[in-house]
């Protein structure tokens, strides 16, 4: 099953790739780019891999979640033909407005 990442979460993505780059260097950066992209292959063939994410229980469509570090999360669904990334989440902001801000791209 391909992966296919929004818009909205490849920006956010980028922000903490860079911010990561800014604060801790490049190596450390490259390592958090690293990580994602093992989670992204590993999403193909285990679309399942994340839990249901629980502050989107109550949204329409079934959203997970992959924990990429202590404070980022991939948040995704399953759909028919690919799998559908919606938001990169930094769990250091208030979950609620995260789940708002999903809620409003989907």
């Amino acid at each position: 099953m391909k992966v296919k990442w929004s818009d909205f979460a490849q920006d956010e993505f980028f922000k903490t790739a860079d911010y990561i780059n800014g604060h801790f260097g490049v190596k450390a950066r490259n390592e958090f780019v690293s990580k994602v992209r093992r989670i992204d292959t590993l999403l193909k063939t285990q679309p399942l891999l994340g839990v249901a994410e629980p502050f989107l229980e109550k949204a329409p469509l079934p959203f997970r979640s992959v924990k990429v570090s202590d404070i980022n999360r991939i948040i995704y669904y399953v759909g028919e033909k690919y799998i559908e990334v919606v938001d990169f989440w930094d769990m250091r902001r208030n979950p609620e407005l995260l789940a708002a801000r999903v809620l409003s791209h989907t």
